[in-house]
């Protein structure tokens, strides 16, 4: 998700680093809250988005924001902030797959919900409108190549009337595959990145009495 976003001169700072080839670059602390209509089906998520200090350091220096240091943008300053990160190439799903019966859901164009500064960290809100389900859902946040790794540390909330339970990922095996695939190859370019991004994926879950 981050790679399509980063401005050149951000980018160039992040492939400078010594650890460039170690993965993932970018941290993000997501939150979702699903939303669901008057008949009590689910017809929607908002996902919050928390940026490492790090990228939201360089990404603020690198936009000319924030000059005072203090932590504060000014309202002009969030407006140019605002969307940042919702200007989606074709085909990127939003790093946000869920299905129903095993099967894909169509997730909706992203609709800002907003941005602002907390501590320094950059923190962006949108919101994703799908087809009213009826059953149970299930969803996972997670940049295939990894080069962006997401938690659930934003937390999950659901509507009066549902359930929730979030299975963690089997990390062991997790970081098992990142291994053979540096061991395999240990100058790996990222754009050769085996995908493995799901595997650290939290399943999320979700069941309403509509």
């Amino acid at each position: 998700m981050i790679r399509n976003h980063l401005i050149p001169c951000l980018l160039a700072t992040l492939l400078a680093a010594p650890m460039a080839q170690a993965h993932p670059h970018v941290f993000v602390k997501t939150g979702l809250r699903l939303v669901s209509d008057d008949t009590g089906k689910l017809v929607g998520v908002e996902v919050s988005w928390t940026y490492d200090d790090f990228y939201s350091l360089l990404l603020l220096e690198d936009m000319g924001l924030d000059n005072d240091g203090d932590g504060r943008l000014s309202p002009s300053e969030l407006g140019r902030l605002d969307g940042f990160d919702l200007n989606w190439v074709e085909g990127y799903l939003g790093d946000l797959y869920m299905t129903a019966a095993d099967a894909p859901v169509t997730l909706g164009v992203p609709e800002s919900r907003g941005t602002d500064v907390v501590a320094g960290q950059i923190v962006t809100r949108h919101f994703r409108a799908f087809a009213p389900q009826d059953g149970p859902v299930t969803l996972r946040a997670y940049d295939p190549s990894f080069y962006t790794a997401y938690d659930l540390d934003g937390g999950v909330t659901v509507p009066e009337g549902c359930n929730v339970t979030i299975q963690p990922a089997d990390l062991d095996r997790a970081y098992t595959l990142v291994e053979e695939a540096l061991y395999a190859n240990p100058a790996m370019p990222d754009d050769e990145y085996p995908e493995v991004g799901d595997a650290f994926a939290d399943v999320v879950e979700v069941a309403c009495n509509a």
